[in-house]
């Protein structure tokens, strides 16, 4: 008898590859904001 096949890799995602597919959108996104910031301070204070 073989013992049956199990596909886990469908079962278990990795967390680290959850969190990387989102990077490439994240990080624009916080540099914008970071922008945005940082020039409200600037013209506040001008």
């Amino acid at each position: 008898m073989s013992a049956p096949h199990h596909d886990d890799h469908a079962l278990h995602e990795d967390p680290v590859e959850a969190v990387t597919r989102h990077i490439p959108v994240a990080i624009p996104v916080a540099g914008a904001i970071l922008i945005f910031l940082l020039a409200f301070i600037a013209v506040k204070m001008a």
